[in-house]
């Protein structure tokens, strides 16, 4: 067995939870996951501790609150209740308190309250901070696909989060970059405390990753694969102290494991970020 990598976090939203994958990733020194209520038809947690059940006393278990089943489709929603339930039953179904639990995508239901998305938040933040308070879950943090919409709404009298997690990689915009940074900074977040998740926008095997070689953005970047350099890359984009990342093959999670060794050229990052603003404001030119 490996060291212990706590900067790497395996992520089941595409899994297929098969306990091969759980005991690879603790092999290998990973022993923090990442799921989501939503996550396998929401049946994720239910899953986990059946197959799984042994294993997670030994695991660091993050998982979302904010989806929720309905009729036809998922729903989101920032209701206080519905979420301190949501965390009821996550500790339930896996048998176990999660160590961390995320306000999913406050984003999606925002739009829903313009005149009061401050007031909206706030309250939802609330909801989970009470939910650790009362033992449900060890802390709770925020997850966001676009935090842009939250900046603004924080203030000094928004609960604070443990953790906030975002997008990052060589695919996240500069918007996203600025409104993490923004987030990380009126919380008060030391880099230790800000996640990234889905460093390959979704796939390695995306047509993108034959088209460019993020090895440019390693210092000595030859001895790595292009799948590796984006991997490493992606702990600066933005700045960020954990990485969690989807496989359903251990040696994959291996071989990006391996990329923790790598050293990430700043400069050409801080350029990449100047590119991506100059173009950002082409664009609105």
């Amino acid at each position: 067995m490996r060291g212990a990598h706590p900067r790497v976090v395996l992520g089941l939203h595409r899994s297929r939870h098969e306990r091969r994958l759980l005991t690879g990733a603790l092999d290998l020194g990973v022993t923090s996951i990442d799921t989501s209520t939503n996550y396998l038809g929401f049946r994720s947690h239910t899953v986990l501790a059946g197959m799984a059940g042994d294993l997670l006393p030994g695991l660091t278990v993050s998982t979302k609150v904010g989806y929720f089943p309905g009729r036809e489709r998922a729903e989101h929603s920032l209701a206080p209740v519905r979420l301190y339930e949501a965390v009821e039953h996550a500790a339930r179904d896996l048998g176990r308190e999660p160590d961390l639990v995320f306000l999913h995508n406050p984003e999606h239901s925002l739009g829903d309250a313009v005149d009061h998305g401050g007031e909206a938040l706030a309250q939802a933040c609330a909801a989970l901070d009470d939910a650790t308070s009362k033992g449900l879950c060890g802390s709770w943090g925020v997850a966001s696909w676009d935090p842009s919409p939250l900046v603004g709404l924080v203030d000094p009298t928004t609960p604070k989060p443990s953790v906030l997690m975002a997008r990052a990689g060589l695919l996240v915009g500069i918007r996203t970059l600025d409104a993490m940074e923004a987030l990380t900074a009126a919380w008060g977040l030391d880099r230790g405390r800000v996640w990234g998740m889905s460093p390959f926008g979704g796939s390695t095997g995306d047509p993108v990753w034959d088209r460019i070689d993020p090895r440019v953005f390693l210092r000595g970047g030859e001895g790595f694969s292009r799948v590796q350099a984006a991997f490493r890359a992606s702990f600066y984009l933005p700045r960020v102290g954990t990485l969690a990342v989807g496989t359903d093959d251990p040696a994959h999670l291996g071989e990006l494991l391996d990329a923790l060794a790598a050293e990430p050229d700043e400069r050409t990052i801080r350029e990449y970020r100047a590119l991506l603003r100059e173009r950002l404001i082409s664009q609105a030119a």
